[in-house]
């Protein structure tokens, strides 16, 4: 890395600025609202990316355009620059907070939008250097880095990577996991950006050779990312993992009372009594010849509303089901601990013949949804969490579940949106990944469609097709490629019946782990140390 000016292509941004003041403070304030106005399309381009809109093609803009908010400021004008931009996408991206209260929604907003200022503080520093493209594009991955992992163990929803299942920068997931997708994308837009800002200057230049000089270089720009998407095509296929043998999974969606509300469970037992209801309903149609006999059947998460190890009836009624059917169950369900206080959110192996089994615990729970923080303080100043009942504690062992011959990786809900869960099951043999889940507060705010989104690239990530069971939808079963090949209507009784290769091998992306994500975000904090630096050794 070479510590220098900035090329032409900052150059321009920062002689624009500095031309700005010399004009008066009427063309300064036009430039800002400028400034201002390419921030705020940011965040809404990566917003339209996004699920339920999937304008994919937006996201590399939405690169561009903070870029070219922040390039040639200083860092506490990109400091708020950068908030404009991380407002526009976060305060309409988690919407569906709301259910809980404006005021959940707004402060989460608020929370995530924070971590937008120092990345566009640290671009405008790093937007100094030669290559400023490539360290721009690092510096997303840093944030999305420490915005998954703080505070309360991270919250990555609205990634760039996320904004992608399915697109020719999908692949780049079976590589560096959504990290190096998140930097493809980055990299694109920095680079069409650099273009666009090299030609403008190429043209001020007024010289007989500028006109082609400014053809070259958005020549230059249109290769590197073609380059950049021709790399995501071929990616999956290095070292792709091999079909071992093929399973039949079936998925019921039992549906709950009511959808999109904040209590979701109507009667004792009526979510469980959907879901055994959907196991029955699935038997029937086996018996019928209408599908084939399935080798598991996965339910989602709190499939039971009730702790089948505590209650009788409860258990019975699972066990009814697996003895129905005449495969093993993978079922949701709360397990209470000591004096009920405390409880895991499980997916439990229920055998017909042998009942429940091996389970796997949920590990990144939901703060102040599944467990309040704290709880003493907080339930204080918001009386709301006294609903939160008993602390949901997490697992510590990866989700690794043998059923018959197949090994299923398994990430309940939450978990999904984190690289490490389904990482681990995979490495620890997991052949199919199953994703139980239970979005029923959420039903038609699009949050369904975002983890859906986030469970294809994950599919891509570890070569393994997976099955998404959801008590009111989203379910869905995704091929190896990213590609939905069932979806479930929404806040409907579903059942379906898929056969699924399970695979041996791993990905690059399950190999390397942490490692590229690790790798990018130093490389984007790097530039930035080397920029500052610089900069202090030239004001000595």
């Amino acid at each position: 890395m070479v510590a220098e000016e900035i090329p032409p292509a900052g150059a321009a941004a920062r002689d624009v600025t500095r031309s700005d003041d010399a004009h008066g403070p009427g063309h300064g304030r036009r430039a800002l609202a400028l400034r201002a106005a390419a921030a705020i399309g940011s965040g809404l381009a990566q917003l339209a990316a996004l699920p339920p809109y999937g304008l994919w093609w937006l996201a590399p803009l939405s690169a561009a355009l903070l870029a070219a908010a922040v390039l040639g400021v200083r860092a506490r004008r990109a400091a708020w620059l950068g908030a404009l931009a991380g407002a526009a996408l976060m305060v309409p991206l988690i919407r569906w907070q709301q259910v809980f209260g404006i005021d959940v929604w707004l402060v989460i907003a608020a929370a995530e939008t924070v971590y937008y200022a120092p990345m566009a503080m640290a671009m405008a520093c790093a937007g100094r250097l030669r290559g400023w493209p490539v360290w721009v594009a690092a510096l997303w991955v840093a944030q999305e880095f420490v915005r998954a992992r703080f505070p309360f163990g991270g919250f990555p929803w609205g990634k760039l990577a996320f904004s992608q299942p399915g697109t020719p920068f999908t692949g780049y997931a079976a590589l560096g996991s959504s990290a190096l997708v998140t930097f493809a994308v980055a990299l694109s837009g920095t680079l069409l950006l650099w273009a666009v800002l090299r030609a403008a200057a190429a043209l001020r230049d007024g010289r007989p050779a500028a006109p082609r000089r400014a053809g070259t270089v958005a020549v230059v720009a249109v290769l590197g990312v073609a380059a950049i998407v021709a790399g995501g095509a071929v990616a999956p296929r290095l070292a792709a993992p091999a079909t071992d043998h093929t399973v039949t999974v079936a998925l019921v969606q039992g549906d709950v009372p009511n959808p999109g509300a904040v209590d979701i469970r109507g009667e004792r037992m009526q979510v469980l009594t959907n879901h055994v209801d959907g196991v029955h309903e699935l038997a029937r149609q086996v018996r019928a010849g209408e599908v084939a006999r399935p080798d598991v059947v996965v339910l989602p998460e709190n499939a039971s509303d009730i702790d089948p190890y505590a209650d009788p009836q409860a258990a019975r009624m699972i066990q009814d089901a697996a003895e129905d059917i005449g495969v093993p169950l993978m079922f949701g369900l709360s397990h209470y601990l000591g004096d009920g206080s405390e409880r895991e959110v499980r997916s439990v192996v229920w055998d017909p013949e042998d009942g429940p089994g091996a389970y796997y615990t949920k590990r990144y729970l939901v703060p102040f949804g599944e467990y309040v923080p704290f709880r003493d303080l907080a339930a204080r100043l918001v009386t709301r969490l006294e609903q939160v009942g008993s602390d949901a504690v997490p697992g510590t062992e990866p989700g690794a579940l043998p059923v018959g011959d197949t090994t299923m990786a398994v990430a309940i809900c939450f978990d999904v949106a984190f690289d490490l869960p389904l990482r681990e099951a995979v490495l620890a043999g997991g052949q199919v990944i199953a994703v139980p889940t239970n979005n029923a507060n959420y039903n038609f705010t699009g949050q369904t469609d975002q983890q859906l989104a986030i469970s294809q690239l994950r599919a891509v990530e570890h070569g393994r097709p997976l099955v998404v069971a959801a008590t009111s939808g989203v379910s869905a079963v995704v091929g190896t490629d990213g590609t939905v090949r069932y979806r479930s209507p929404e806040a409907e009784p579903a059942v379906h019946v898929a056969e699924v290769p399970a695979m041996t091998g791993l990905t690059p992306a399950t190999r390397l782990g942490a490692a590229p994500e690790w790798a990018l975000a130093l490389l984007g904090a790097g530039a930035v140390v080397v920029a500052a630096v610089t900069a202090r050794r030239r004001a000595r």
